[in-house]
């Protein structure tokens, strides 16, 4: 999720942890287990995008992300990309070891401010 957050320039997107209290309240008729299963966008108007279909949703809204996002709107490709996403979720562990994603898979990274002003 680091790298969804490094690409949200115009903070589009608030993460939310599974265990905030705010993730049950803004979506309360998903089951933890679907939560732990993909990753999940709420718009603002309450409807829910659930793993490929979240990062379609996403990337119309980050700029780094628009190619992504469009290329997901082809007829087609929308299936492919939840069947990979599903793999992707069901082995994200054993990917993370061999990867060794440590600080890049956190759940919620913490956001750095990139202030010229700085010293």
């Amino acid at each position: 999720m680091r790298l969804v957050t490094w690409m949200d320039w115009f903070n589009k997107a608030e993460l939310v942890p599974i265990n905030d209290p705010r993730a049950r309240e803004m979506a309360p008729d998903i089951s933890r287990e679907d939560l732990h299963e993909a990753i999940h966008a709420v718009t603002p108007g309450g409807r829910i995008y659930r793993g490929a279909r979240a990062f379609r949703f996403l990337g119309l809204r980050m700029p780094v992300l628009v190619p992504l996002g469009l290329f997901l709107w082809l007829p087609g490709v929308i299936w492919v990309a939840e069947k990979f996403y599903m793999w992707v979720s069901r082995n994200r562990y054993l990917l993370s070891k061999i990867f060794g994603c440590k600080g890049a898979c956190a759940i919620i990274p913490e956001r750095k401010s990139h202030d010229k002003g700085d010293g």
